[in-house]
């Protein structure tokens, strides 16, 4: 029996464009101004702190901006990175200047589940932080409440089987009472591998299908595929 919803954001519940065309273009205008005007803030300091010691680098705005441009590029899933991605899109956030991307019936369908007593979980390898934002400022509005926790890469890797067994232990909740949802067939199969119940989403016709789990279109297909409602 399904108890618990765990979610990924990119391809299942909101567009990966908006991620790549908008938040990612966004972060990477603002990260020199960002990390100048904010060096001295304790938080801000500890992350480029943390990456000067890993890249090498001096832990001056400059450098560590170059640095984290580097690793954007690279598609690194470092939390230092996420983290001060996520102070730039809450200031934007903040400003009015982005709004939280979700497909159509995502807040149909989180209300419904979260309506019937499932418990909704999130984990991405956005920060946190910028998980909250998305949802908290979504076109649909604030979608935040919903969701009972939300989870990111200090968990650790989504690749990785141990990050979705630490989920379930942090959850309370044995592996096949949870139902992950994603596109990224590799995600997939960790969190099968860690007993989880799986379904893919292949709402983006360029998704690669993973034939060795569920799929579905859109969450009304989740519904139905599973009976969750």
């Amino acid at each position: 029996m399904i108890r618990a919803i765990l979610t990924d954001i990119e391809g299942t519940t909101s567009s990966i464009a908006f991620v790549h065309d908008t938040l990612f273009p966004y972060a990477r205008e603002r990260m020199y101004a960002f990390l100048r005007a904010h060096t001295e803030e304790p938080e801000v300091l500890a992350h480029m702190q943390a990456v000067a010691e890993e890249a090498g680098c001096a832990p001056e705005p400059d450098a560590v901006a170059a640095e984290l441009l580097a690793w954007m590029d690279a598609d690194r899933k470092a939390t230092s990175l996420k983290a001060i991605q996520g102070m730039i899109w809450q200031q934007g956030y903040a400003e009015g200047r982005l709004h939280g991307h979700v497909y159509p019936d995502t807040p149909e369908w989180l209300h419904a589940w979260h309506t019937r007593g499932l418990a909704l979980y999130v984990y991405s390898s956005g920060s946190v932080a910028a998980q909250k934002l998305i949802f908290g400022h979504s076109v649909a509005g604030d979608l935040c409440g919903y969701f009972s926790d939300f989870f990111d890469t200090r968990v650790g890797g989504k690749k990785e089987v141990a990050s979705y067994a630490a989920i379930c232990s942090q959850i309370g909740l044995a592996g096949s009472e949870i139902l992950f949802l994603s596109d990224i067939g590799a995600e997939l199969d960790a969190a099968a591998a860690a007993d989880m119940q799986t379904c893919q989403l292949l709402r983006d016709t360029s998704a690669e299908p993973a034939d060795a789990h569920p799929q579905a279109r859109d969450f009304a297909e989740v519904n139905a595929r599973f009976a969750l409602s």
